[in-house]
């Protein structure tokens, strides 16, 4: 039987979920396989991206190979293709994937993995893998639907993006094809379905409006690391607003009806 999380009264045991049935593997291979191809595939268009910005065949693939955080990737080679700086672009690419050590930090409780397997797995923790790695019930499912998502995704995305590199170098000016654009066109696409919530969705759209009005004055590269600052203005509003909502119920209720 596959392990279940600790009941409450058991402190300081490891976290792990249990919400609802156990799962079966198959299902959990089927829907992890999904994942990893369905965004595997969309590393041609980095290949196709990072050598229109002038990154040769062997930095592309090693971008792939090291980095693997499509965000990131796509935010280099970009900054890169506008002329940006190439330490600036560099720190917005940071910038993006330290979200991953966060990611980290959860996963590791979840999968509970031995401490020599831990340097192999921290590779592959990304958007995706946490996403499908968080939704199985199980300890033994999330470790399946991290290692499926983690494998296929990274090999594919590898394959794709020496594709993408390859073709790009065989049509030549890719902004005559108008490929340049494939770029943006697929980091909107993974993250589009991630925005859920409102506050998610306001986050963004602020961050797009500082991109876009910082552009026209700032060095290429530099308006991404400006973007970073929509998150922390959106949760001081949304804390504002609803510390005021508090303070209404507060001054309007008495203490009986406030209980």
């Amino acid at each position: 039987m596959a392990e279940q999380t600790a009941s409450p009264q058991s402190p300081g045991a490891p976290v792990v979920r249990s919400a609802g049935p156990e799962k079966p593997d198959s299902a959990v291979v089927r829907d992890s396989l999904g994942v990893g191809i369905a965004v595997g595939l969309s590393g041609f268009a980095f290949g196709v991206t990072s050598a229109g910005s002038g990154l040769t065949l062997l930095q592309t693939c090693a971008l792939s190979l090291l980095v693997f955080t499509g965000a990131s990737q796509f935010a280099l080679v970009g900054a890169l293709a506008a002329g940006g700086n190439p330490y600036t672009a560099a720190a917005g690419a940071f910038f993006l994937g330290i979200r991953n050590a966060f990611y980290g930090l959860r996963l590791s409780q979840l999968l509970a993995l031995p401490p020599v397997l831990r340097p192999l797995a921290a590779q592959w923790v990304i958007d995706e893998t946490t996403a499908v790695t968080l939704s199985q019930p199980t300890r033994r499912a999330a470790r399946i639907g991290f290692t499926v998502t983690g494998f296929t995704l990274y090999t594919l995305w590898n394959l794709t993006t020496l594709a993408g590199a390859l073709g790009a170098e065989a049509l030549g000016d890719t902004d005559a094809w108008g490929l340049d654009a494939a770029g943006p066109a697929v980091f909107l696409a993974l993250l589009a379905p991630m925005l859920k919530s409102t506050t998610e969705r306001v986050t963004a759209g602020l961050a797009v409006l500082l991109v876009l009005g910082f552009l026209p004055v700032l060095p290429a590269g530099a308006p991404v690391l400006v973007s970073a600052l929509a998150a922390p203005v959106v949760l001081f509003m949304k804390g504002r607003g609803r510390s005021t909502t508090d303070e209404s119920v507060t001054e309007g209720t008495t203490p009986e009806e406030y209980r």
